[in-house]
């Protein structure tokens, strides 16, 4: 009876904070591991840093509207020695010509491609952002799988621990009745068998465990230790499949990303219209000069020039880009649909996971149970001389298989949790009222958006 209290403790440990008391002090939460995923994991990071190269690009689109300034100046040393007639003077004498000029181009009118590929840059942006909201969910589900991962496999080691206790005590008893003739050879032997493969069985556990805790550290960013239970986050969760499908639709990262990408595409294409179209440009230079002729000392020139320039042909590679450009267009909208198809698909099966999930913890709830009864009426009926050796070790088996059963299932309810939420869109730091700062993508883009000049990120480097 003692080892069949340890399987039970061992399995208690279990993953579900509902079933649990109060968490200790000390103990780590779930909602801790997500907000170090959040914070540090390095390619959550480094895709925060890519949006933040996206938001140049806007800066970038809106050089369009301003005026390109250059300033020249040149100097130098030069003697002339010349006679342009008989009748004429010679003329010789050395210079040092010099000039400063300051010329200023500014594009008045371009087909509205300038407008076109600022609006182009901010989808962009906005498209980038909600890829950071993809990989941010990505991560959120990694970690709390990763914690869930570690939960379970600490439990099954220990339940396996106590299976290889509880078969060490029945072989020990099963020699001792060999000795004094109430079993066989063969029962001893079917003891030693069920030894050895517990002793399997925990070797495997533990080196899974080994694994999880390698992979946690990757994802969270430190080694499990005093992990709390888990639970799950029905509460955030649309309460029916038709309003989780509708949300995805809508909410999905994924999606959003595909629609603003169909708004990259939509620009290009006007982008690439508006090469057809007339520029105007206007130049003006100023330009003031010292002794570049024997018979001038100072010179000053300023002059501005309003230029139109009209395409008429230019071989027809901008006709090529703009049917090209049109093509991406309606590729970028197929893409959409697809993508929807597959946020559809994903909410339907990480719904049906999660209503699976409640139903396996019932059942294997029910299973724990039943293998505790039977097993304790085997052990009984044993000790009358109405089963033997081998049914006490196939129950005994048989309640491992169902301690295991549980955990997985609790497990997998949890994760499954999680990942509906993800599917819909909603799983974020927001939602999970999560004690962290969230990275806020707006803040960099408006630190850029509008400077003229300067090499400084907004950060200082």
């Amino acid at each position: 009876m003692f080892g069949v209290k340890l399987v039970t403790a061992a399995a208690a440990a279990v993953l579900v904070m509902a079933c649990a008391g109060p968490v200790p002090a000390l103990a780590d939460t779930i909602e801790a591991a997500l907000v170090r995923a959040y914070q540090n994991n390095p390619q959550l990071n480094a895709s925060r840093a890519q949006a933040r190269a996206v938001d140049e690009g806007v800066p970038q689109a809106l050089s369009g509207y301003r005026p390109k300034v250059n300033l020249t100046a040149s100097a130098g040393y030069s003697y002339t020695d010349a006679q342009t007639a008989p009748a004429t003077p010679a003329v010789h004498g050395a210079q040092r010509p010099r000039s400063v000029g300051l010329t200023v181009n500014q594009t008045l009118y371009n087909g509205q491609q300038t407008a076109n590929g600022v609006r182009k840059a901010e989808a962009n942006v906005s498209g980038q952002r909600e890829a950071l909201r993809v990989l941010e969910q990505q991560v959120l589900l990694q970690a709390a799988t990763i914690y869930m991962d570690y939960l379970r496999d600490a439990a099954i080691v220990e339940v396996q621990r106590s299976n290889t206790r509880v078969l060490e005590q029945t072989l020990k008893q099963t020699r001792d009745r060999f000795n004094v003739g109430e079993v066989t050879r063969t029962d001893v032997a079917q003891s030693e068998a069920q030894l050895a493969a517990g002793r399997t069985q925990q070797l495997t556990a533990e080196a899974n465990l080994t694994a999880t805790r390698s992979n946690f550290r990757r994802i969270i960013g430190n080694d499990p230790e005093n992990l709390a239970p888990g639970s799950p986050v029905d509460r955030y969760l649309p309460s029916t499949l038709q309003q989780s499908i509708e949300t995805a639709l809508t909410e999905s990262p994924s999606v959003t990303s595909a629609m603003y990408g169909i708004d990259v595409q939509y620009l290009d294409v006007k982008i690439k219209e508006g090469a057809l179209l007339p520029t105007v440009t206007l130049q003006a230079s100023a330009t003031q000069s010292y002794e570049t002729a024997l018979t001038s000392y100072r010179a000053f020139n300023a002059a501005a020039t309003a230029q139109l320039n009209v395409p008429i042909y230019q071989g027809g590679a901008e006709y090529s880009l703009i049917r090209q450009s049109k093509e991406s267009l309606a590729q970028q909208r197929l893409v959409l649909e697809q993508t929807r198809d597959q946020a559809r698909s994903d909410v339907v099966s990480a719904w049906g996971k999660l209503l699976a999930g409640k139903a396996q913890v019932q059942s294997a709830q029910a299973q724990v149970s039943a293998s505790e009864i039977a097993l304790n009426g085997v052990r009984e009926e044993a000790k009358a001389g109405q089963r033997t050796t081998l049914d006490v070790l196939n129950a005994q088996q048989a309640l491992v298989n169902a301690r295991v059963s549980l955990v997985t299932a609790q497990h997998d309810r949890v994760v499954a949790s999680y990942s509906v939420l993800q599917t819909v869109g909603r799983l974020s730091p927001q939602v999970l009222n999560l004690p962290t700062a969230t990275y806020d993508a707006s803040v960099h883009y408006q630190q850029v958006r509008d400077n003229w000049a300067g090499v400084r990120t907004p950060d200082g480097r």
